[in-house]
C-alpha cells in the first residue's frame, strides 16, 4: 500500500507561498521538498521500487506543478545535506533537476553543458562502480530518452549560429566536447556492452535467463540499473542513428530485441512508442513498407485500446502527438504500397477519417500530391540533426534545417520514382495476362522503355530485410514468359471476427438502452 505523504495534499505553507512570489532562490528549500528528498533517498537505499516509482512519477510532478511551475527546483547543494551528501543520489537529483528545467523553461548554454557533465558523471558511476540499487523502469527509460533528447536539442541549438553572442561562441569553442556525437554513441554502446544485455537476451531464448519475465528487475537482492539501461540504450541507439539518417545501423542496434513479442520495452509506454515509431520510420526510409505498415498498425491499435489509462500520465500529450505522427507515416506507407489488408479495421477507419481525402490525392502523383507527401513527412519525421561542430567563421549562418532538408529531398526523390509505377499497377490490377506490346501501347511507350519500367517496378517493390533476404512489398506481382506478362495478385484474407465482435458490442449497447426505457 502506498504511503501518502503530507506534501502531496497539504496546502502550501506561508514559506512555500512566499517562495512562489519571490525571485528564484536556488538555496531556498521548502519543507515539502525536504520531505520529498529525504523519503526518496530512504526508499532508494531500501530498494523499495514501488514507493520510488510513486514518488518519481506522481509526487515529483505534483510538487513541480505546485511550487516550480516556471522556476527550477532547489539546487543540489541546497538539498545535499538532507541526504548525507550521497554522491549517487545527488547525481540522480540533478538529472531530474535538469529534466524539469528543459520541460518547463529554456536552458542556457551553460546549463546545457552542465547537464552533459552531470550525465557523464552519473553514467561513469553506473559503468565503473558497483551500484547497489533498483530503480523503476520508467525512470531508467526516461534517463536514456532525456539523454538523447538533450543531445538532439543541443545540436539544433548549436546549429542556429546567426544570433549567437560572442560569449556563447566562446563557450561553444571552450566546451567543444559537450554533447559530442561520439561521446553520446559511446555511452549508449558502453551500456549495451557492459550490461552484457545481448548475451542475457540470447540466454533467455534458451530458457537460461528470466530478464523479460521479471521486467528486468532483480529479485535476488542485486541491481537492475546497468542491465535495464543497457537494454533501453539499444532503443536509444536506434533513435540517435535515425536522427543522423543512418537507418540501417539503427535497425542493426535494435536486432537483439524481438519486437514481435512483448518485452521490457513494452513495460513503459514511452519506450514502447519510441521503439515502434523509430523502427517503423527507419523501415519506411529503407523501402520496407510492409514491415513498417505491420508495426505501425499494431502500435496504433494498442494506443487506441489503452490511451484512456494514460490520461493522468505526464507522458499523455507525447503519446497523443506520436499517435498522430504514426497515422501520418502510415498514410505515406499505404500510398506508396497499397497493402490495406495488413491494417486492422479500427485503425483503417481512424486513418480514413484523418487522411482519407489526402490519401486519394496522393495517388495521383501530380504537383498537389507531392505537396501532401512533403507536408506529412515534415509533420511526422524525427527532428534530424547535423552532429558536426559549426563553423565559427563570419558570416555566421543557421544550418539547423540542413539535415531535415536532405532527408526530405531523398524521400521526395523516392516518391517521384514511384510516379512511373502507379500507371503500371493500375493496368496490372485489371489483367491476369497481357502482352508486352499491348501494355506498351496502352501506356504510350515503346517496348524497351516498358521493360525498363517493369524492371523498375520489380526493384521498387522489393527490398532487402535485416537478414539480407529480398522481400516483396508488392500487392500485385508479375512474371514475363515469351513476351507475355502473367499477373499474380495477392488475395486479401477476409477477417470476420473483428466485425462480428463490434456488432455484438453495438447490439448489447442498444439492448441496454432499451432496458432503461420505461414503457407506459
Amino acid at each position: 500500500m502506498a504511503t501518502t505523504y503530507d506534501y502531496e495534499e497539504a496546502p502550501a505553507t506561508y514559506d512555500e507561498g512566499r517562495h512562489q512570489d519571490l525571485v528564484y532562490d536556488p538555496n531556498f528549500v521548502p519543507d515539502s521538498v525536504k520531505s520529498f528528498v529525504v523519503h526518496l533517498y530512504r526508499h532508494i537505499r531500501e530498494k523499495n521500487v514501488y514507493e520510488i516509482h510513486q514518488m518519481y512519477e506522481i509526487s515529483f510532478q505534483t510538487l513541480s506543478d505546485r511550487l516550480f511551475k516556471d522556476t527550477p527546483w532547489p539546487s543540489v547543494d541546497a538539498v545535499a545535506h538532507y541526504v548525507d551528501n550521497d554522491q549517487v543520489f545527488c547525481l540522480l537529483y540533478r538529472e531530474m533537476w535538469f529534466r524539469h528545467l528543459y520541460a518547463r523553461l529554456s536552458p542556457t548554454l551553460k546549463q546545457r553543458i552542465d547537464s552533459w557533465d552531470n550525465y557523464c558523471s552519473l553514467f561513469q558511476v553506473v559503468l565503473h562502480r558497483v551500484v547497489n540499487m533498483q530503480l523503476p523502469n520508467q525512470w531508467l527509460w526516461d534517463m536514456v530518452d532525456e539523454f538523447v533528447y538533450q543531445f538532439q536539442s543541443f545540436c539544433q541549438y548549436r546549429a542556429k549560429m546567426k544570433n549567437k553572442t560572442e560569449q556563447e561562441i566562446a563557450l561553444l569553442r571552450q566546451y567543444d566536447q559537450a554533447w559530442n556525437v561520439y561521446g553520446v554513441l559511446n555511452y549508449l554502446q558502453a551500456f549495451v556492452e557492459k550490461s552484457n544485455i545481448i548475451q542475457i537476451l540470447k540466454q533467455e531464448k534458451e530458457g537460461l535467463e528470466q530478464f523479460t519475465a521479471t521486467d528486468g528487475y532483480d529479485y535476488s537482492g542485486g541491481s537492475n540499473v546497468l542491465k535495464v539501461l543497457g537494454y533501453f540504450s539499444m532503443v536509444g541507439l536506434l533513435r540517435v542513428h535515425c536522427l543522423l539518417g543512418d537507418y540501417q545501423t539503427g535497425l542493426k542496434c535494435l536486432l537483439p530485441i524481438d519486437i514481435s513479442q512483448q518485452g521490457v520495452y513494452t513495460s513503459v509506454i514511452g519506450s514502447h512508442i519510441a521503439t515502434i515509431y523509430h523502427y517503423g520510420f527507419a523501415n519506411l526510409m529503407l523501402r520496407r513498407y510492409v514491415e513498417a505498415i505491420r508495426e505501425f498498425n499494431k502500435m496504433l491499435l494498442y494506443i487506441y485500446k489503452t490511451k484512456q489509462y494514460h490520461q493522468k500520465s505526464p507522458q499523455y500529450d507525447q503519446i497523443l502527438k506520436k499517435n498522430e505522427q504514426m497515422y501520418a507515416l502510415l498514410a505515406i506507407c499505404l500510398s506508396l504500397c497499397p497493402q490495406v489488408k495488413l491494417v486492422d479495421e479500427t485503425v483503417n477507419s481512424q486513418l480514413r477519417e484523418k487522411y482519407g481525402e489526402k490519401m486519394a490525392r496522393m495517388q495521383r502523383y501530380d504537383d498537389e500530391a507531392f505537396v501532401i507527401y512533403d507536408e506529412l513527412f515534415s509533420y511526422a519525421c524525427p527532428k534530424f540533426i547535423t552532429p558536426s561542430a559549426p563553423s565559427f567563421e563570419e558570416p555566421l549562418v543557421n544550418y539547423n534545417q540542413d539535415a531535415y532538408r536532405l532527408q526530405l529531398k531523398l524521400f521526395l526523390y523516392e516518391v517521384k520514382q514511384q510516379q512511373l509505377l502507379s500507371g503500371v499497377r493500375t493496368f496490372l490490377k485489371v489483367y491476369s495476362t497481357i502482352s508486352l506490346g499491348k501494355l506498351a501501347n496502352y501506356m504510350e511507350v515503346d517496348e524497351p522503355t516498358l521493360r525498363t519500367i517493369l524492371l523498375t517496378y520489380k526493384h521498387k517493390t522489393h527490398a532487402v530485410d535485416s537478414d539480407g533476404k529480398i522481400i516483396s512489398n508488392a500487392d500485385v506481382d508479375f512474371y514475363i514468359d515469351d513476351d507475355m506478362i502473367h499477373v499474380v495478385e495477392s488475395k486479401a484474407v477476409k477477417r470476420y471476427g473483428d466485425y462480428f465482435l463490434r456488432q455484438i458490442v453495438k447490439l448489447e449497447g442498444v439492448i441496454n438502452d432499451m432496458d432503461r426505457i420505461k414503457l407506459e
